[in-house]
């Protein structure tokens, strides 16, 4: 049985906006904001909070971002946007706590020091979007569509593209912002912003055997690894050799990097400390 979490308001208001479910290893996190998923400031919240938990957890080793319904994730709620306009300030404080708490998701995401893979069922738009994106493996349906339509209501896409353009080859993704147009998964995978395509009635089994091989592995390899991955990156490639080769030597000192050597050479299974 799922545990449900909700936003810590006002406890008589709270909504089960995230289903969290932990077994072996694997922490399941459901979006469930009927019907369209949005990411309103309350599941922003519910989600960075889970995150940040996760990060803290040792029982946690894998993280999976799913969501309940037809919908991925419409990306945020411009309902509540739309209802802060009558504000003194027209709405820009709003706007801004909107946009810079979905900022501080993503990154989160990319700063956990464990794996985040995104389990699509649907249409993933906007900041929807840009939350698979922002995920370290993507795997979704044959059915599963995605598009940044904010230049067809006058709002440019401008936060999700600093994902989707990390994750997708640039032409691709100023097709997507200019265009509007929605696109299909098989492109979605050409375009490179998702990892893997399966039939509807297969996802979650998919999506958690990945979890399982990826859990498996040494969480002090993959905490090393995922940090290494992102911030060489952003370096020059001459700094990032130089970077990521002391990351191989201090990796190289740890227990697990003797034990999982020693465990090949003596072929048998490693048996990780995390140290």
């Amino acid at each position: 049985m799922a545990e449900v979490v909700s936003f810590r308001t006002d406890p008589s208001k709270a909504t089960a906006l995230v289903l969290r479910q932990l077994s072996d290893g694997i922490l399941r996190l459901t979006l469930n904001n009927p019907p369209a998923n949005a990411l309103s400031i309350a599941v922003l919240e519910t989600l960075l909070g889970e995150l940040q938990k996760a990060g803290e957890d040792d029982n946690v080793r894998i993280v999976v971002i799913a969501s309940t319904g037809n919908v991925f994730s419409a990306g945020h709620d411009l309902k509540e946007l739309t209802a802060h306009r009558p504000d003194p300030d027209g709405g820009v404080a709003f706007f801004e706590e909107t946009f810079a708490l979905a900022a501080d998701l993503m990154l989160e995401i990319t700063r956990l020091p464990k794996p985040v893979v995104a389990e699509i069922d649907g249409l993933a738009t906007a900041a929807g979007c840009q939350l698979v994106a922002s995920c370290d493996l993507a795997i979704c349906t044959d059915t599963s569509t995605f598009c940044t339509p904010g230049v067809n209501i006058g709002l440019f896409c401008s936060t999700p593209m600093v994902a989707i353009s990390r994750a997708a080859r640039r032409k691709q993704v100023m097709e997507m912002l200019l265009t509007g147009e929605t696109i299909d998964a098989s492109t979605a995978k050409d375009f490179g912003l998702v990892n893997r395509i399966v039939p509807k009635q297969y996802l979650t089994q998919v999506v958690t055997k990945y979890a399982s091989i990826i859990a498996s592995k040494s969480p002090l390899t993959l905490r090393i690894g995922k940090e290494a991955f992102y911030r060489q990156l952003e370096m020059p490639v001459e700094e990032a050799y130089s970077y990521t080769a002391q990351v191989m030597v201090d990796s190289m000192m740890s227990d697990d990097a003797e034990e999982g050597i020693g465990a090949f050479l003596e072929k048998r299974m490693p048996e990780w400390s995390g140290e």
